[in-house]
Parts: structure tokens; C-alpha cells; sequence
């Protein structure tokens, strides 16, 4: 018999149902062969001033040096292109704090598509003026990221478009994963690999890649004090929700995705918090001595090795820097807060 999603098996025939689907790694290479097309791959260098700063060996994954300084072209970009393998698309929308929603309207451009994106209220400037720039048509609604996308998601189906989420797209991980690819395939006896979380797209697909390339590597994932939605429910192994109040907007989440959260208890080794303090200290000395401008998100994996520099020490680290999308205000703040000091 079927159950009512056409799937053999039915709770009490003693039948194992089959299990959710999910991110694969034949998925992250064939992203990176549909993407490639269109992206290149990004920096991986080792800094002298953090290695000697943590005591580590330590690399940055520079996913800033791309068409839309951040890495959320490439999962938009393998989303959609999938959309149109298998049939009419005409539009993309999605819901986004900024820089996935930069992906989606440059991968939309890409291809002759309509963007739609989704924003909350008050975000950040200069990602609404990059949206824009890549052709995008910018909605600012709801109170955080979760009132968008709910706004989003009915926009979609309203106009029969093709939804691109961040958090519950297989397609989205996958391209995601590439970064992961990239890291493990350059870079050989890796023992940590520190990367920022938001909605656990990123977390999932680098922990997908890099423990399948190199299974003795750890991937931790960061995320602020101030949105520890999927911190906690990593750790309660279930999905808790939590208010965001942090500026760090890359690495907010306030209901986490079952997908993305079900993607981080199976490949990220832990899950672990950084102040809003700590994050402009990062990015700070990021700039000062990585010699590279992020995002205060995308500081949380330094801010975080710098926590951990005694469990670090003599070890091998990457660092991903995930987005350099800021305004001069913050980096003003940045720049006001004292820098990591030298080891």
C-alpha cells in the first residue's frame, strides 16, 4: 500500500518508511559542474598574522571575492538552474536578510528571470542597493527574516513563481557545498573548519563536504548570542525558536528549517556562540591583520578560533569568510572596537 504521499509503506505494517530527503554528496559535485559555468572558484589562502595570532595554521576561505561579495550565488545559482532543467520558470522569489537574496537576483539575471525579494524591515542598506543593481525588485516587509519569508511564500504561490529557500532547498545546500568541495580538495589534513550559521545552509553543505572528502576533520558552526535559534536546537536535537537581537544579520535565524537543522545534527561536529562584541573585535582584526573586509557575520568564525585558540593550537584551520556586505557605519564600529591582540 501507499501512504498519502505515494511512498510504499504505512505506520504499523512494520514497514521502515523512507527518510526525508536530503543533501548528497554526488549532489554538491554535480552543483559544482552546473555552476562552474558561471562562477569561479574563490581564494583559499593561508594568513601569517592569524596563524600566528591562534597559534594555528591557519587559512581563509574568501567567499567575499565573488560577483556578489558573499557565497549565496552559489546555491541561488544551482537552485535555479535546476528550476529550468526541469521545466518553466519565469520568476524567482525568495525571502532574505541580503545576501541570499543577492544571489537569487544576480543567478536570476543570469538567465533571463524576474526577481522578487523579500526583505525585512530595516535591513541592510547596501544590500537592498545591491539587489537592486542586480535587477531584483526589492519587498521590505515583515519584523525579521521568518515574517518575509512568510510574506514571500505566498507571493509565490500567488504568482506561480519559483520559491528559492534558504534553509529548506536541497539545491541551495548543495550549491552551498561547494565551498566545502573547494576547501577539502585544496587544502589536504585539514583539522578544523570554523563556519558561520544563520539558517544552516552554509553550516550544512561545508560539514557535508568536507567530512565526506577529509572524515577526520571537524566543522564547527557559529552563530551570534543574539539569534541562538539553531544553536540550541542542534543541541536539544529538535527545533526551539528564539527572537534575534543582533546586528550580525548574515547569521539570524528565528525558526529554524527542518531540512537545514536536520542537515547540521548529521554533519556539523558542534555548535557553538559569539558575542556582538566579539564579531567587531573579528572583524576588526580581520581587516587589520587577515587583510580581508567582512561582514560582522561573517567575522563569527574568527571571533569564535580566537575563543578556542588554546583547543586550536598546532592545528590546522580554516576560516570561512562568508560575505563582505557592510556599510561604512559598521565598519566604523568595527574599527572602534579593539582588535584580537597579537600572540
Amino acid at each position: 500500500m501507499t501512504n498519502e504521499h505515494g511512498s510504499a509503506g504505512a505506520i504499523g505494517t512494520g514497514e521502515k518508511l523512507a527518510s526525508p530527503p536530503a543533501p548528497t554528496y554526488a549532489g554538491v559535485l554535480a552543483a559544482r559542474d552546473r555552476i562552474s559555468r558561471h562562477l569561479n572558484t574563490t581564494p583559499l589562502v593561508r594568513s601569517a598574522a592569524l596563524s600566528a595570532l591562534l597559534g594555528a595554521d591557519v587559512w581563509i576561505k574568501a567567499e567575499s571575492v565573488s560577483p556578489i561579495a558573499s557565497f549565496k550565488a552559489r546555491g541561488a545559482l544551482n537552485h535555479i538552474l535546476q528550476a529550468r532543467e526541469s521545466g518553466d520558470c519565469e520568476t524567482a522569489v525568495t525571502s532574505s536578510t541580503g545576501n541570499h537574496g543577492q544571489g537569487v537576483a544576480y543567478a536570476s539575471a543570469l538567465v533571463g528571470l524576474r526577481a522578487d525579494i523579500f526583505l525585512p524591515l530595516g535591513s541592510v542598506a547596501i544590500k537592498q542597493h545591491m539587489i537592486k543593481l542586480f535587477g531584483g525588485t526589492v519587498h521590505e516587509i515583515g519584523h525579521d527574516i521568518d515574517a518575509a519569508k512568510d510574506h514571500a511564500r505566498r507571493f509565490a504561490g500567488e504568482h506561480k513563481a519559483t520559491f528559492v529557500d534558504d534553509g529548506e532547498s536541497i539545491a541551495v545546500v548543495e550549491g552551498a557545498g561547494t565551498v566545502g568541495l573547494e576547501i577539502a580538495e585544496a587544502l589536504p589534513d585539514i583539522d578544523r573548519v570554523y563556519t558561520p550559521m544563520g539558517s544552516g545552509t552554509l553550516a550544512t553543505g561545508i560539514g557535508l563536504s568536507v567530512r565526506t572528502v577529509q572524515p577526520s576533520a571537524e566543522v564547527i558552526a557559529v552563530q551570534s548570542e543574539g539569534s541562538p535559534a539553531m544553536v540550541e536546537s542542534y543541541r536539544a536535537r529538535a527545533a526551539i525558536e528564539r527572537p534575534i537581537d543582533t546586528f550580525a544579520d548574515c547569521i539570524v535565524c528565528r525558526v529554524p528549517a527542518d531540512l537545514a537543522l536536520r542537515g547540521i545534527i548529521e554533519w556539523i561536529n558542534d555548535c557553538r556562540l559569539v558575542t556582538d562584541d566579539q564579531l567587531l573585535s573579528a572583524m576588526h582584526t580581520m581587516l587589520i591583520w587577515g587583510h580581508l573586509l567582512v561582514e560582522p557575520g561573517a567575522a563569527s568564525p574568527l571571533a569564535r578560533a580566537y575563543v578556542d585558540r588554546d583547543e586550536i593550537r598546532g592545528k590546522r584551520v580554516v576560516l570561512v569568510a562568508s560575505g563582505a556586505n557592510v556599510g561604512s557605519e559598521m565598519i566604523g564600529r568595527a574599527l572602534a572596537a579593539p582588535a584580537f591582540g597579537m600572540a
